[in-house]
């Protein structure tokens, strides 16, 4: 990694913010990146080094961009045909047809900031969550009070409340109000019953309250702090690995987000009819109007023989489509 990268890439990591490092790891020539290129890509579409020129920087900036908003564990990227290569079952392919030919396998690799877990009360099982779960790659913030106005929460956030009924409820209403990911009680069967039922008379939805898992933790037999925290950490890392314990109001609201980035996305783009590229429609130095229709290509060769014979072109776009 160069100098330049390798900094950008610390500072970004102090700084808690995600990115995703692409790294070309193979080719069959002709092609402008070479095995080592790397580029770093961030969630705002960002891109700083080199991965390829115009066939290549739109899909991995799309791709960088997605995996970026909707998680998810490195993969290998393909643009080339997809019989050749590095075979693997796993690697993403996207048909790269320019008039230069070339193969491109790039390892995107994103890197996201700690999620970070809010511990609320003064309990034996908060102090034993706080010893153990630095461990599992948590960023921890301790409170003692029902005030979380003061604390960042975001889909990387879980909450934690463990408060011996002295303010449960009031928090719990902050918390359940957020875009946190998790928000457990600690607490029996009845105890979560009261607080549900105080939740439902301040107003909250059916779908905010069933957000609340409590009594938390997976049932394992827990009976002292640090085991009850071992049930509660088990059941953090059950839905970070598989989303699992999602409400249908957390649901919904990242299927329309994913909606809206994939709509902004197509508007910002279009797709190369002869190549079948996708090609930036801001940046783009080749386009060409046919019946009032705007089209774009990634260089000026597929412009060209879209011009000679515009027919041919649109109607495999229009079945590809």
């Amino acid at each position: 990694m160069s100098r330049p990268l390798l900094d950008l890439a610390y500072q970004l990591t102090q700084a808690g913010k995600p990115f995703v490092m692409a790294t070309v790891v193979w080719c069959e020539r002709p092609t402008s990146a070479k095995p080592g290129a790397q580029a770093i890509i961030q969630e705002n579409g960002q891109i700083i080094g080199w991965i390829g020129g115009s066939c290549a920087q739109p899909v991995v900036l799309r791709e960088a961009v997605r995996l970026l908003h909707e998680g998810g564990e490195p993969f290998l990227l393909r643009l080339g045909a997809p019989d050749i290569g590095i075979a693997r079952r796993d690697v993403r392919i996207f048909p790269m047809l320019c008039t230069s030919g070339g193969v491109l396998d790039i390892y995107m690799e994103p890197h996201l900031p700690p999620a970070q877990l809010l511990l609320i009360g003064d309990s034996p099982v908060i102090t034993a969550l706080q010893q153990l779960a630095s461990v599992l790659d948590f960023a921890i913030i301790r409170l003692d009070s029902a005030d979380l106005s003061e604390v960042q929460i975001n889909e990387r956030t879980y909450i934690l409340v463990a408060t011996h009924g002295q303010y449960d409820e009031n928090v719990l209403e902050q918390a359940l109000r957020s875009s946190a990911t998790y928000v457990g009680m600690v607490g029996s069967r009845r105890r979560a019953a009261d607080c549900r039922a105080y939740l439902r008379a301040s107003g909250l939805t059916e779908q905010q309250i069933a957000h609340l898992k409590a009594p938390t933790g997976l049932d394992i037999g827990a009976v002292t702090p640090e085991e009850i925290a071992a049930s509660i950490l088990a059941e953090l890392v059950q839905v970070k690995r598989r989303k699992v314990g999602s409400d249908e109001r957390s649901s919904r609201q990242e299927r329309e987000q994913q909606h809206q980035i994939s709509v902004t996305s197509a508007a910002n783009t279009a797709i190369d009819p002869v190549c079948g590229m996708i090609v930036e429609i801001a940046t783009a130095r080749h386009s060409s109007v046919y019946e009032g229709r705007d089209f774009y290509f990634c260089c000026p060769a597929c412009k060209r023989l879209f011009e000679q014979n515009p027919q041919e072109y649109l109607i495999q776009h229009e079945r590809e489509v």
